[in-house]
């Protein structure tokens, strides 16, 4: 019977990431009154460290509290242990006495509990418990952060393409998604016709050209006179390299500690605005990055999207005793199911959105996707059709 879990918060925040702590918190508390449950600060790097909070003290009103908040309250972190690392880590471990770990994040985060996994040679229970507004983990449907995140990014886009239909012109808005496309395609999810926006959809997982970008929007502005386009942070060019990595020198490209290419920053946007105004002169065009602010909008938690997360907490404690995994959110006769999954599937793997997902051309919704965000993102605003 465990006696103290240790808890920690790893990768970008999300709108319900506290709810899985919380989850994961409250589910200890009540199968094991007795056992001590701590929370690390700022991830791995709290345990290496010794900074955790007593989440067995804290009130079940303000833990209640913090669940509806954003952002990740224990706070966060990128670290990659290394071997040195990893027995600093453990080390930490022992020293409270700990039998299980849950670490809630994405793909990085999981791969961190291989490690310990690996290194620990079974003195203690790793656990995973999904985390990502990419929604792009191994084993998964979908993962607590995206239908948020995505939420917001159809909202968005809907009201983007109200505003150019008032005043048509361009607009490319950059979403967040490093290996897979599946936040950007949210963006057409509230689409009503043909000619709604966004027109053009670009993600990581079909290879991109800035020529066939040009020739599509001005195809686009000669059928609808104006052009909404969503274009994934992490698109690649034919040679496999982000398009990032083709637009800034070597030696300027920024790394994490897990090998990932920053994508943030202004270089993007100021690519597409020199193809737009160097290739289409004079065309009113507005190129905008929605960065961080999808992750973990306050206006945007999706009641469906909280209660996962939590219960994806809470279902990792009710089943760590039966040993480690990592816990994934299935599809089941149209309904969410919560499986225990081999955290060697889904440590350090990149589910990228299926191929028929989009069509043809790569840069519209097809059937299969519609379906897929239409059971995920139901619409949620009644809007008149405009005159113009």
């Amino acid at each position: 019977m465990p006696k103290t879990f240790v808890i920690a918060q790893g990768g970008g925040p999300t709108a319900v990431i506290n709810q899985t702590m919380v989850g994961a918190a409250l589910e200890a508390r009540k199968r094991y009154p007795k056992a001590r449950v701590l929370g690390a600060l700022h991830g791995v790097r709290g345990i290496r460290d010794g900074q955790f909070v007593e989440l067995h003290k804290v009130s079940k009103g303000d833990l209640k509290r913090i669940a509806a908040t954003p952002s990740a309250a224990l706070g966060s972190t990128r670290d990659k242990p290394d071997a040195a690392y990893t027995a600093q880590v453990l080390d930490g471990l022992k020293k409270v006495k700990a039998d299980v770990f849950i670490n809630i994040g994405g793909n990085d985060t999981s791969g961190t509990q291989q490690i310990l996994t690996d290194a620990a040679g079974g003195s203690m229970i790793f656990m995973h418990a999904p985390k990502t507004i990419d929604n792009d983990l191994m084993e998964n449907d979908h993962t607590p952060g995206f239908i948020s995140a995505a939420e917001f990014v159809a909202g968005a886009f809907k009201s983007v393409d109200l505003d150019f239909r008032a005043l048509p012109g361009i607009y490319v808005g950059i979403v967040m998604g490093r290996h897979a496309g599946f936040l950007t395609a949210a963006s057409a999810a509230w689409r009503e016709d043909k000619g709604d926006g966004p027109h053009l959809i670009y993600v990581p997982e079909r290879p991109f050209s800035t020529k066939q970008f040009i020739d599509d929007v001005k195809r686009t502005m000669a059928k609808h006179k104006r052009c909404v386009v969503a274009v994934s942070e992490g698109v690649t060019t034919a040679d496999g390299k982000a398009l990032v990595e083709s637009l800034v020198p070597a030696d300027r490209l920024e790394r994490d500690q897990h090998g990932n290419i920053k994508l943030s920053g202004s270089d993007l946007n100021r690519a597409f605005e020199m193809a737009l105004s160097e290739r289409l002169p004079g065309a009113r065009a507005r190129v905008d990055a929605l960065g961080y602010i999808p992750r973990g909008y306050i206006g945007a938690i999706n009641r469906t999207d909280a209660k996962e997360a939590f219960k994806a907490g809470a279902y990792a404690v009710a089943t760590a005793e039966k040993g480690g995994a990592s816990i994934a959110l299935k599809c089941e006769d149209g309904k969410t199911v919560l499986k225990r999954v081999p955290l060697a599937n889904v440590a350090a793997k990149t589910r990228h959105m299926p191929d028929n997902f989009l069509d043809k051309q790569g840069t519209q919704l097809a059937k299969n996707g519609k379906a897929y965000f239409e059971r995920l993102l139901p619409r949620r605003f009644e809007t008149g059709k405009p005159f113009v």
